[in-house]
């Protein structure tokens, strides 16, 4: 099936192909600029430290939807080995093998890509088992470092968590930015908290990738009028799941990630972030979330911190 004309319409309207030239491989994140970065350290103010990311373990949120995505698989491949011989000091070394998307992450801009394109129009035919991403790989991020928001959207509603069919509209974001008492600026790394994360720290995994709430289609537009220079959110899936289209799988990803070039991560605990931004009444801090240097990867886990 196609993608519907909607869909292209929207893509025409959110397309930074060229924006920032034609040898590009890091879209929104260049409007990450020094002075970005030097306005967003003037948000620390009490010095607390909000960790964002989920533990990494076995038993992780990842349930068997997308073959060979992984949860941790963590072994030990040496316990108080003495390495130099008998009486010296002794090492002890573990191994991981997981799914770069498998917890907490930001997806490359090569996660996804529509009607064989990447982002800046390059094809998806670059991408290949060897090479893997020829071009936008997750290491060409670099540093993420920015202003962060929170729009606290379940909050903003006066919920403890949206419902799991909830399509987050402009709409939502806007009544969030409002409830805050924060403008979404260019350059910002803007965190959307739907609340979903609770089903899988309340120990359902299944209820937390299905139903859930997420980006709507429309939101897009709202990020690129904006100039935001990246997107997480608390789910699964990033968007609406199921689809609020029938039958349009990943919408929002295609927009984001091939049109826009805009970083999008999942599966980020903005539990006890929602907890410390309405103690201080201020919902923009310091984000650091640094990107692990994969070289060619299509996404990367990342360990995120708030710092307020």
């Amino acid at each position: 099936m196609s993608l519907p004309a909607e869909f292209h319409d929207i893509a025409k309207r959110v397309n930074n192909w060229g924006r920032w030239g034609a040898d590009d491989e890091i879209g929104t994140l260049n409007l990450v600029t020094d002075e970005v970065v030097r306005a967003a350290a003037a948000e620390i103010r009490t010095g607390r430290r909000v960790p964002l990311a989920l533990p990494l373990e076995e038993d992780g949120v990842q349930a068997g939807m997308i073959p060979g995505r992984i949860n941790p698989l963590h072994t030990m491949v040496q316990i108080n080995q003495e390495l130099f011989g008998p009486g010296t000091v002794a090492c002890s070394d573990d191994a991981v093998t997981m799914g770069l998307q498998a917890g907490t992450h930001w997806d490359a801009l090569t996660h996804v890509s529509h009607s064989g394109k990447i982002y800046n129009g390059r094809p998806a035919s670059s991408i290949t088992a060897h090479a893997r991403s020829e071009y936008s790989g997750i290491d060409k991020a670099g540093h993420i470092v920015s202003r962060g928001v929170l729009l606290d959207v379940a909050r903003a509603k006066g919920l403890d968590r949206l419902p799991g069919g909830h399509p987050v509209t402009p709409e939502d974001l806007a009544e969030a930015e409002e409830f805050g008492g924060v403008a979404v600026r260019a350059g910002d790394i803007v965190l959307v908290r739907t609340g979903q994360v609770q089903v899988y720290l309340a120990g359902d995994k299944h209820g937390y990738g299905f139903p859930s709430p997420g980006l709507s289609v429309r939101t897009p537009e709202w990020f690129h009028a904006r100039d935001v220079a990246a997107v997480a959110n608390d789910t699964l899936t990033f968007e609406i799941f199921p689809p609020e289209v029938e039958n349009l799988w990943l919408p929002v990803h295609a927009l984001d990630l091939v049109e826009m070039g805009m970083l999008q991560g999942q599966n980020w605990n903005l539990e006890k972030l929602s907890t410390a931004c309405a103690e201080e009444s201020r919902y923009a801090f310091l984000l650091s979330a640094m990107p692990e240097p994969f070289v060619g990867g299509t996404g990367t886990p990342v360990a995120p911190v708030a710092v307020l």
